[in-house]
């Protein structure tokens, strides 16, 4: 690529040619106020707050969009450029509902933050304002268009990430308003709930349903008994939300500070990921062995089960029937643990602190009720609820010891913590279904590199002994849903030869979840990954089915993986426990066809068989219509 020069307020800098203004002023080390700017989207110059006078330009231009030039000189903090930048910030804000003091993002708002910095002390605008309704018809996603400044990032991550097109620009002129198509609710629409909107929203137009005071109310009940969980990734981001650097390896803190909290039992979905592991990696032998479907796909990620669903219900036959971690540590809370402990079903109360917004809308899956009526979950957070109950509390973070879980549901191993990244899953399965199929022999190095890594889709190859010979086993691994779409189609057509896929709705697996703190760059994806594996290492035991804790609780309660309790108990929930089944007919090209499908439930509106199947039916991408089952 070709460098040119380029001066910003006095600095030269050699950039590519290809770059906007504003990539040129970071390689500077000068900070530009943006807002409709995100490095990982389409650059699209809709909020004009990043302007800037270039020399021998007409008139300002918006550096996000604005291509270098070489010799080109720019000037960032002239008085014109800082008062058009204050008066573009002033007419967002006079469209604003101004309630920062109660705003869920008050001091994590980039509007707030940058009208701080521009310095803005007051409105001089009046006249009407937006006035629409508010979308909490879903269990994980809240949208305010009232706070919505229509800076498009929602649009296009939605678009450019998942490939989903839930968001577009409605009306015109002031009227001017981002919602899915004819005004529907996030659910009834193609939405998999996956926050990847929330994740890039410089407002609170669109965030995390807060759940915190459901929590709190259950702490101080004394006839609830909590019990709390929490996901790998949420070790390696928390730190960030509390003042500590991203990357940093937060454990022992977060165990602390849930202890504070007032929590009865500090649990660890690692445990459940290894448990996972050990019913998912078993199933893949038994499918591999048996001639059962493949290729197998994981169901680990809440919200890549929404888009099967959605999308691809005719290819919900390759999911593993497993449940999450999230779903089998729930099961093992609302069964094995009163049954062992004593402790009355009704009593517990089973808090999961989650990377994910999708996890919301999973625990009201009627699968994940090992008890008629009773959710195995009751609370799922994301990690920056969790940051804002710390924080509520008056914990202060920094200075908490390490503290260890509760055993024995908090032993794990670094196959279980590897679960927060892309490709961990699928390494961890690797990691003891090699040992299985080779006699207890460990996989040279125990690390399964090849699918690691960001590469939209990854491919990679092992070889084990299966029937007394040498079968190469192919394996893929994808992170969003717009790469899991590019599999989809391939499996559907019958050209993926593929025997095991791993699937992960957010970019980087859970480490960039809907529900991990704000903002989420390649960078700080990057730092987190890494101690995802560096606590790996750390590890003593690295491989699922060496985990004490398992091999006991298979032993003393569960049998055996796939066994007659695991099966029908906490494990496994897809699809052998479907809400039932709908036959579809085909419509599209004159074809006369009709398959049986299992239906699921994943949204609060639907909730009945009839319901979700005739969602399924009126929306599905394959142009099936149902015509019996209901």
């Amino acid at each position: 690529m070709e460098l040119v020069k380029v001066t910003i307020d006095g600095i030269t800098v050699e950039v590519p040619s290809d770059f906007t203004v504003i990539e040129a002023a970071a390689k500077a080390g000068i900070r530009i106020p943006q807002l409709c700017y995100h490095p990982e989207l389409e650059k699209v110059g809709a909020c004009r707050v990043c302007i800037v006078e270039i020399e021998k330009a007409r008139g300002l231009g918006a550096a996000c969009v604005y291509p270098v030039a070489d010799g080109m000189v720019v000037h960032t903090n002239t008085q014109k450029v800082r008062e058009t930048r204050k008066t573009v910030i002033e007419l967002l804000l006079a469209n604003h509902p101004q309630d920062c003091l109660f705003c869920q993002k008050n001091n994590d708002c980039e509007l707030q933050r940058t009208a701080a910095e521009i310095g803005v002390r007051e409105v001089p605008y009046t006249g009407e304002k937006r006035k629409a309704v508010k979308d909490e018809n879903n269990p994980s996603l809240v949208r305010d268009p009232n706070k919505c400044i229509l800076c498009g990032r929602c649009i296009r991550a939605c678009h450019e990430r998942q490939g989903l097109d839930v968001y577009s620009f409605v009306n015109r002129g002031f009227k001017t308003i981002v919602e899915p198509a004819f005004g529907l609710g996030l659910d009834e629409v193609y939405c998999s709930y996956c926050g990847q909107c929330a994740a890039v929203c410089p407002t609170a137009a669109i965030c995390e349903r807060d759940d915190t005071e459901k929590v709190f109310a259950a702490i101080a009940d004394p006839e609830k008994y909590t019990i709390v969980q929490t996901a790998p990734a949420t070790r390696v981001a928390l730190g960030e939300e509390l003042g500590l650097p991203a990357g940093e390896i937060v454990t022992g803190k977060m165990v602390a500070a849930l202890r504070r909290l007032g929590f009865d039992k500090v649990f660890d979905t690692d445990f459940s990921a290894d448990l996972t592991i050990m019913e998912e990696g078993s199933e893949f032998i038994d499918r591999v062995l048996n001639g059962g479907v493949l290729p197998m796909i994981t169901s680990c990620s809440p919200g890549w089960i929404n888009f099967i669903e959605m999308k691809y219900p005719d290819l919900l036959p390759h999911l593993s029937t497993a449940k999450s971690p999230q779903g089998m540590f729930g099961a093992l809370t609302k069964t094995y643990w009163p049954e062992t402990q004593g402790i009355p079903v009704e009593k517990i109360f089973s808090v999961s602190i989650m990377p994910c917004t999708a996890k919301k809308s999973e625990i009201i899956r009627p699968q994940l009720q090992s008890n008629p009526g009773i959710p195995d979950v009751d609370v799922s957070l994301t990690t920056r609820e969790l940051a804002r109950m710390i924080k509520n509390a008056g914990i202060d973070f920094k200075s908490l010891p390490e503290e260890k879980y509760d055993s024995p549901l908090g032993t794990s191993t670094g196959a279980g913590v590897i679960f927060g990244a892309t490709g961990g899953v699928m390494e961890a399965a690797i990691r003891t279904v090699y040992s299985i199929l080779n006699d207890g022999k460990e996989i040279p190095g125990i690390a399964f590199k090849p699918v690691r890594g960001m590469e939209g889709i990854k491919e990679a190859s092992v070889e084990v002994p299966i029937k007394g010979r040498n079968v190469t086993v192919k394996l893929a691994v994808a992170h969003t849903l717009r790469n899991a779409k590019i599999l989809m189609d391939k499996v559907r057509a019958g050209e993926a030869d593929y025997h095991f896929i791993e699937v992960m709705a957010c970019p980087g697996g859970c480490i960039g979840g809907g529900g991990q703190p704000q903002p989420v760059t390649p960078e700080i994806r990057a730092a987190r990954t890494a101690a995802i594996y560096r606590d790996d290492e750390a590890n003593t035991l690295r491989q699922s089915h060496n985990n004490p804790d398992i091999i006991a609780l298979y032993k003393n309660w569960l049998g055996k993986p796939l066994g007659e309790k695991s099966h029908h108990l906490p494990p496994h929930a897809l699809p052998s426990a479907a809400e039932g089944a709908v036959t579809l007919r085909r419509k599209a090209k004159g074809e006369a066809s009709e398959r049986s499908l299992p239906i699921f439930m994943r949204g609060s509106k639907y909730k009945s068989v009839k319901s979700t199947a005739g969602f399924l039916a009126n929306r599905s991408s394959c142009f099936y219509t149902a015509v019996s089952g209901l």
